[in-house]
């Protein structure tokens, strides 16, 4: 195993990471802004009112791009085993 090797292996690991976790951060990011906006122009100012609609949210995106997400996590997960001798010398 050569350093240009890991940094590869690290690499797609972390872009693979970004790509999973990213649909559940932009709609948690946008639906929070949204209440947070709310929240500004009614004056209500009540914590845990932001909970509720980013869960149901994060829910509905894990949801439709759980096929998505488990593709690629299959995928990567296939490619490593696949290629296991790559790594043990």
């Amino acid at each position: 195993m050569t350093v240009t090797f890991i940094q590869s292996v690290a690499f797609d690991t972390l872009s693979l990471i970004l790509v999973v976790s990213g649909p559940a951060l932009v709609v948690a990011l946008i639906v929070g802004l949204c209440v947070s906006i709310m929240q500004a122009t009614t004056q209500i100012n009540e914590q845990t009112l932001a909970y509720i609609p980013k869960i149901v949210a994060i829910y509905a995106t894990l949801i439709v791009a759980g096929s998505f997400i488990i593709d690629r996590l299959t995928t990567f997960t296939t490619g490593i085993f696949s290629d296991f001798t790559r790594y043990i010398r």
